[in-house]
């Protein structure tokens, strides 16, 4: 790694990296698009790995180049919540433990991993430099979690080990983490009678009939199909990033599972958001937790048409003013050789007018039907 070479008077960035993505959500993907051009624009050569889905299942993927695609390790959903025994057959752990030994990272000065396995513990056995960046990082601290759940928080701490973690949450709930890492895009004009929804852990068909009665809405859905489907003012639509944002743009709310990304877009445009945690999993679960704890949310644990009926009667929220940070990250990781995270935290969020106040009395536990 060559920091300061000299050419005239212009200091030249020299740094090649390898940066592990997991693929089983789309929100690890949205940081990485997020991210990548203040790395490039920094002067940094980067190589991808994704790992959790067939390469054939990842879609929009032109900015990340000639990747390397590995197996890695996934979970299998039905219905709404986790298959346990799909997920154990689905993983093949010799072929996990054969990728990371395979893997040659003595090309790269340094590692990132957004919470993907096959980088990180590569990176652990050649005593390579491994920065993981992930919202799953905010849970080593005291961030709102849901109570129990301590296999899936073993899992979490060391699915994809680094020698620096750095966590994204929707507020820095007083520890040294950062804002969320998204993309910026502003939001004038709200259609309150278009709802968004992407639930892509739930059965098609039961999120149709959850939506159908609501005759004075339009639902826009993204989904996994192969063509454009119309059911009189429902329609299902194939999965792009592209025209999912476009249509976020003027959507008076969305419908989704408790995914970071989304949920932190929505919270930086000021939509209303309708979450449905996927059963049985910490983040999601957690990730509600804090939404209704910063007032941000209405959590509902089934597809329920009596929540649905006075959600929909909600008006927007305000928009929580979210910095553009990738360029401060970018910076952080090339300028800042003790990757000090708590003076990158205070610095970021000291620019940030928050609007909201948060309830850290508000507990451990989601509570059922509180409309927001």
């Amino acid at each position: 790694m060559e920091l300061c070479r000299a050419v005239g008077f212009i200091v030249v960035i020299s740094m090649r990296i390898l940066y592990g993505v997991q693929g089983t959500g789309n929100g690890h993907l949205t940081r990485a698009r997020t991210l990548t051009p203040a790395l490039r624009k920094a002067g940094i050569e980067i190589d991808f790995l994704f790992s959790g889905r067939k390469r054939e299942d990842y879609f929009d993927m032109e900015a990340f180049g000639d990747f390397d695609c590995r197996r890695g390790l996934t979970f299998k959903v039905r219905n709404g919540e986790i298959d346990t025994l799909q997920t154990l057959l689905a993983n093949n752990a010799p072929r996990l433990v054969a990728d990371i030994h395979s893997l040659d990272l003595s090309a790269y000065d340094l590692v990132l991993s957004d919470f993907e396995p096959v980088t990180a513990w590569a990176a652990r056995l050649q005593s390579k430099t491994c920065i993981s960046l992930s919202h799953q990082c905010a849970f080593d601290f005291a961030v709102p979690k849901v109570r129990g759940y301590f296999p899936s928080r073993l899992l979490m701490k060391y699915f994809a080990p680094a020698n620096i973690r750095l966590g994204f949450h929707y507020y820095h709930f007083n520890q040294p983490i950062l804002p969320p890492l998204i993309r910026y895009q502003t939001s004038n004009e709200f259609r309150l009678n278009k709802i968004l929804v992407y639930m892509g852990f739930e059965d098609l068909e039961d999120v149709i009939r959850f939506l159908k009665p609501f005759k004075d809405y339009e639902f826009v859905i993204f989904a996994k199909v192969d063509s454009r489907q119309n059911h009189g003012h429902i329609s299902v639509n194939p999965i792009s990033q592209t025209e999912f944002h476009e249509h976020l743009k003027d959507a008076g709310g969305v419908i989704s599972n408790a995914g970071f990304a989304l949920s932190s877009e929505c919270l930086a445009m000021g939509k209303k958001l309708l979450v449905k945690p996927l059963s049985g999993q910490f983040e999601q679960l957690s990730n509600g937790l804090a939404l209704q704890s910063l007032e941000r949310a209405t959590v509902t644990a089934e597809l329920d048409q009596n929540i649905l009926m006075d959600w929909l009667l909600l008006g927007p929220h305000k928009a929580i003013p979210y910095p553009d940070i990738a360029p401060a990250v970018a910076k952080w990781l090339i300028h800042d050789s003790e990757h000090n995270i708590q003076k990158l935290s205070q610095s970021i969020w000291t620019d940030v007018d928050f609007p909201y106040d948060y309830d850290d009395d508000f507990g451990s536990c989601l509570v059922p039907r509180m409309l927001y």
